[in-house]
């Protein structure tokens, strides 16, 4: 493996596009890290209009991530806020190692900067909420078409005005768990229902796993619990140039960088944490 690690925060929107990263093959290697399948989404918390933006901030990370490792993306849905931010967006990033590299990047994550919008050069405390989940190969949920009550309606904000001439806007209810999904991100309807089931069903497989993990007894709740809970994980302070990773006590000094997409010194950390623990 090269340890020159491009200089990401130069790359122009050409650079991005031509990059291929040691060993690229198009995801479809016969051998090395299991081809998988995520959905993430990133949610505004508090902090109002600055929280959309480092929602937003963290999408660009993950996607520039991706985009080192030769990872698809595809957005299934977002939710733009008024000055550019996210209140809402879910992707899915598909290739090599996907789940193994990123699992760990669920739970809230808090950002310490002075927003743009501040006059008086105050810092800010905001917070964003992360999901990973792992896409069920379809033997993993069995999903009754009975169960579900489908709707159409119009699609709004990015894509223009041709979304809005149609319905093609896909909102799936699976009756037995309440559980709502949708998706606008495509042209056409048939492709939205696609993706609005790929997201219903690994909300269902989490919804399976927590309900599997509950059962367990406290002991061993705390046992996976580090790496599981969907509380305070990172704390990303930009006037002190520092990311605090709070489960495994790591800083890291190099924030701009980082959030240019180079999250390998995060995803080592943790892959060398898991070997730690494996071994007692």
């Amino acid at each position: 493996m090269n340890d020159q690690t491009p200089d990401f925060s130069k790359f122009t929107a050409e650079d991005w596009k031509n990059y291929r990263p040691d060993g690229y093959e198009d995801g479809n290697s016969a051998s090395g890290p299991e081809k998988q399948s995520v959905i993430v989404e990133i949610r505004a918390g508090t902090g109002g209009d600055e929280a959309g933006l480092f929602a937003r901030d963290l999408h660009r990370m993950y996607s520039r991530y991706g985009q080192t490792k030769g990872w698809k993306e595809r957005v299934l849905d977002s939710n733009l806020s008024d000055i550019g931010g996210y209140k809402e967006i879910i992707f899915e990033l598909s290739g090599s190692g996907v789940y193994d590299e990123i699992q760990n990047e669920g739970g809230v994550h808090r950002v310490q900067r002075i927003p743009k919008t501040e006059k008086q050069g105050r810092v800010h405390t905001s917070t964003a909420t992360v999901a990973v989940l792992l896409k069920p190969k379809k033997t993993e949920i069995n999903i009754s078409p009975s169960d579900l009550e489908i709707s159409t309606y119009k699609a709004s904000g990015p894509g223009g005005q041709y979304v809005n001439k149609t319905e093609s806007a896909i909102r799936i209810v699976h009756k037995p768990s309440g559980l709502v999904v949708t998706c606008q991100s495509e042209r056409n309807q048939l492709q939205n229902k696609e993706m609005a089931m790929s997201l219903l069903g690994a909300r269902l497989l989490r919804q399976q796993e927590e309900a599997d993990l509950s059962k367990l007894t406290a002991e061993r709740r705390e046992q996976i619990g580090w790496a599981k809970r969907a509380e305070k994980i990172r704390t990303y302070n930009y006037p002190q140039n520092r990311i605090t990773d709070h489960r495994i006590e790591k800083s890291w000094h190099n924030l701009e960088k980082i959030m240019d997409g180079d999250l390998e010194p995060i995803v080592k950390a943790f892959t060398k944490k898991e070997k730690e623990e494996n071994k007692e």
